[in-house]
């Protein structure tokens, strides 16, 4: 009799803490193992900010799940966009484009999230994203071929406009990007003598009325008063209205000429939840306690896919989409997974949350661990000291503290790529969130497998 099979959707920090301790703690020849990814590396999101500005490059945080010898799962090169829980059946399109049919026993849809947008005139065509490795390194690339392209330009409307530079969402991710580029682009600066210094503007906007409220008033104010003290201009109750190649309008009557849009405002979870049909939070799968999909049978979530009752707070709320939610969760599932397997009883998920941390930059940041303010050195040791010790490999945690070393010793570097120069890029060229297939769409492909099965 063949072995159940386990079919893990994502390779996040969600996914890959699930396989690897369903590797450890599976009896060879328990279970089938299989891992869908569209790339074999998890990829530590939190950092990606400052592979932006250049302090860390990129091979830095993105850990190579082909790397051990002792994994048993299969991995397949691609990404799943329909699932048929009745049949038992996951569509994925592999990377060559080849849509097959994947049976399974039991899934865990660790599919993550996507950039949240809203239905605002050009943003599609003209924004950039901070949620995946190529946007991140293609940002940098951009932001420095601003100032080369200024430096270049005669014209005095052009260049103000290519050294304006917004950046929308004041949660963690928009916080962080604004101040770390900012960093680079002041540093950088000071190499391009045609170029004045005031011309560059930054500009942080977010509709709500604070800065990350989730740190507390004290916090956000004082991350508010590090990004004004750099020149950042940080308007908020205020969003984009339209978003053009040349310009930005605000919501509240502005135009900004604007090369550079960057859109951090929220994520939201990945389409293939749509598919399933199921009870939604949000747009994340409604999922027990125990992570596990009622009603339908070896289906379980986790992660920012999923509404996870977070049973520490109580009064209905869900967990929060961070890295460590999805980390302790993964191994909840997996423990989970096993006791499925073996008739045993499961086990919920509760988790108080630690605190949170953001890195601004150099000897700037706001960190509250355990509920404890800190700002200044303090708060970026914190931060820096939980990322690193959250980095799941000894090659990705030596080359950071290198990076970060280098860093500190050498200054900042301004080398560009030049890919894709002559073809701009922007947020609907990274995610391909319109690759995932219809409800009947799935039925039609999964119509087959029912058949064999």
């Amino acid at each position: 009799m063949a072995p159940p099979r386990i079919l893990v959707v994502g390779a996040g920090f969600a996914g890959v803490e699930c396989v690897r301790r369903l590797e450890r703690r599976l009896a060879p020849g328990e279970a089938q193992i299989t891992l869908v990814t569209p790339f074999s590396y998890q990829l530590y999101l939190p950092l990606l900010p400052q592979v932006a500005s250049g302090v860390l490059t990129p091979q830095s945080v993105a850990v190579s799940l082909r790397r051990s010898r002792r994994h048993r799962t299969r991995i397949v090169p691609g990404g799943a966009i329909g699932v048929d829980t009745r049949a038992k059946v996951c569509v994925i399109r592999k990377i060559t484009d080849e849509i097959v049919n994947e049976p399974y026993d039991y899934i865990v849809l660790a599919a993550g999230s996507v950039t949240r947008t809203f239905d605002i005139p050009g943003l599609l065509d003209n924004a950039r994203g901070m949620k995946t490795l190529a946007e991140a390194a293609y940002v940098r690339d951009h932001v420095i071929a601003q100032l080369d392209l200024a430096d270049a330009s005669h014209d005095e409307a052009e260049r103000a406009s290519r050294l304006q530079f917004v950046v929308v969402g004041g949660g963690y991710a928009g916080t962080e990007t604004a101040a770390c580029l900012q960093r680079l682009t002041t540093s950088a600066v000071r190499h391009y003598p045609r170029l004045d210094a005031r011309l560059i503007k930054w500009h942080l906007i977010d509709i709500a009325p604070k800065l990350m409220p989730e740190l507390g008033d004290k916090l956000g104010q004082a991350a508010l008063e590090v990004l004004r003290k750099r020149n950042i201009e940080v308007s908020l109750g205020v969003s984009i209205a339209k978003a053009g190649p040349e310009e930005v309008t605000f919501t509240d009557g502005r135009v900004l000429p604007c090369r550079t849009l960057i859109w951090t405002a929220g994520v939201a979870a990945s389409p293939l939840i749509a598919t399933l049909g199921a009870e939604t939070v949000r747009g994340r799968l409604a999922v027990t306690p125990q992570l596990s999909l009622e009603g339908a049978d070896g289906v379980f979530s986790l992660g920012d896919a999923a509404a996870v009752p977070d049973l520490a707070k109580g009064d209905g709320a869900v967990c929060p989409p961070t890295a460590q939610h999805a980390m302790r969760q993964g191994r909840v599932l997996a423990d989970n997974l096993i006791a499925s397997l073996r008739h045993q009883p499961l086990r919920d998920y509760v988790h108080k949350d630690l605190g949170l941390v953001v890195d601004l930059g150099g000897k700037d940041a706001v960190s509250k661990p355990l509920g404890i303010e800190l700002r200044g050195l303090p708060a970026q040791a914190v931060a820096r000291g939980y990322h690193w010790s959250a980095l799941r490999t000894n090659v990705a945690k030596t080359r950071v503290a290198t990076n970060w070393m280098l860093n500190a010793v050498a200054g900042d570097d301004f080398v560009r790529t030049g890919f894709q120069s002559r073809k701009p890029a922007a947020l609907r060229d990274f995610e391909y969130t319109d690759a995932y297939l219809t409800p009947e769409q799935i039925k039609e492909h999964t119509a087959s497998a029912v058949i064999k099965h």
